[in-house]
């Protein structure tokens, strides 16, 4: 378990690093994602990213398991 939250960690302290880099890829800006903008208000939910990351993340774990 420990194991786990250490390599947890690690992979978003490297997300965290590369982000600038990520960001000009089109991460975050995908088609599917919502922004909602008026004057005073914004509101941003990145659902297609999110699904992305989250197959990405489950074929990681699943080629870690085998």
């Amino acid at each position: 378990m420990s194991r786990l939250l250490i390599i947890l960690g690690l992979i978003l302290v490297v997300v965290g690093v590369l982000w600038p880099w990520l960001a000009k890829l089109g991460l975050g800006r995908l088609p599917g994602d919502i922004v909602i903008e008026r004057e005073n208000f914004r509101f941003y939910f990145p659902i297609t990213t999110s699904i992305l990351i989250s197959l990405l993340l489950s074929l990681l774990f699943w080629l870690f398991r085998r």
